[in-house]
């Protein structure tokens, strides 16, 4: 990622065809931040300001349960959008974690911004809108493969969609995205 204007540019223009003009325009709202391996990017129980889209790097949403097991809920990564969404559309307090699993460059964007593309450029509504019906379905289908799927069934499901998690992701949190053990995992692979 040489360029995160372009690249940015390049995602967006995927769903929607922008100008010169409405690139620099929309490229304005957001915010680069850089964060280290084991930063914390949203922390649960404070306010989630900005969703994020991902030009370098890899982080984790994590939920921790009232025993304190922590489950993975998703990882994003290059080109990829994420956030503590409940929070961060409602402006309540986060209840997931959003933690840097590698060095993390992001583009944020703010609700007011996010608010100010969408009412300003009616193709952005159509972008983010796209975007969200595509995290809709990703999300039905992850909960599908837990009600529907063993443990083996998961794993090649994950093969299949994203394979390159596997060389970036500590087997630990894995195993927790996968909803098994460790030990489970090891007899996966």
């Amino acid at each position: 990622m040489n360029n995160p204007k372009q690249f940015l540019r390049s995602h967006i223009e995927k769903v929607v065809d922008l100008t010169d003009e409405e690139a620099v325009f929309i490229v304005s709202h957001f915010q680069i931040k850089n964060f280290r391996k084991g930063d914390f990017i949203i922390e649960e129980g404070n306010e989630v300001k900005e969703v994020y889209f991902v030009l370098s790097g890899l982080i984790k949403l994590v939920y921790e349960d009232k025993d304190a097991r922590k489950h993975i809920v998703s990882f994003a990564m290059e080109d990829w959008w994420e956030t503590d969404f409940q929070a961060f559309y409602t402006q309540s307090k986060a209840q997931l974690t959003l933690e840097c699993i590698e060095d993390t460059t992001v583009y944020g964007l703010s609700l007011e911004n996010f608010e100010k593309l969408c009412s300003d450029l009616s193709k952005m509504e159509r972008f983010f809108l796209r975007k969200s019906i595509a995290g809709h379905i990703g999300s039905q289908q992850r909960i599908l493969s837990f009600l529907t799927s063993n443990a083996r069934e998961r794993y090649e499901q994950l093969l299949l969609k994203n394979s390159s998690l596997l060389q970036r992701v500590p087997k630990s949190s894995l195993a927790s995205y996968l909803g098994v053990s460790r030990e489970t995992l090891s007899r996966l692979f």
